[in-house]
């Protein structure tokens, strides 16, 4: 497996040409649901941009050193948000699909609760792996090499608090 490195600008270039890429297919969504952890930075700038409610479904799938091993995925119980309702044209976003199990499990996770009103709902990743069981409906990248992506935050999964305390009394040069 290849890694493919990413920087701060260009993880935040990603999230721009994907909210480019969903405007220009002129559909209309009224909500945006983020899988939480890998698409709440993703969910959140869509959200401003689109000035559009922001829900959040909290996952996890990655165990082990380096949360690199598949594990089981787990689903919240709980939708969290701060409207009344959901609306009904939904857009999921998530950082990437690898093996596509997440977006495969929690679409009918939403469309399971009827007290969801749903009518649509759209998946949006900036990665789209080749080995994915699910294609996206938007995505900027599509990766035929299955890299390992190395997102600029996960260097936070690497350090302690203390450890975290001590760089920033004593900066490393």
């Amino acid at each position: 497996m290849s890694d493919l490195f990413i920087s701060w600008s260009n993880y935040h270039q990603k999230i721009e040409q994907l909210a480019v890429k969903i405007y220009q297919s002129d559909w209309q969504f009224n909500q945006i649901v983020c899988l939480a952890r890998g698409g709440l930075r993703i969910g959140d700038i869509l959200s401003r941009i689109y000035d559009l409610p922001l829900a959040i479904l909290a996952t996890s799938s990655y165990i082990g050193v380096g949360k690199q091993e598949r594990g089981d995925l787990i689903v919240s119980p709980y939708l969290t948000m701060t409207t009344e309702n959901l609306g009904d044209r939904i857009l999921l976003v998530d950082d990437l699909v690898d093996s596509g199990i997440t977006l495969e499990k929690t679409i009918p996770w939403l469309k399971a609760h009827p007290e969801f009103a749903i009518t649509e709902i759209r998946t949006a990743v900036i990665w789209y792996k080749e080995c994915s069981v699910v294609q996206p409906d938007y995505y900027v990248d599509y990766l035929p090499d299955n890299p390992w992506i190395h997102q600029p935050f996960e260097k936070y999964e690497h350090i302690t608090p203390a450890e975290l305390a001590i760089q920033i009394i004593q900066p490393v040069e």
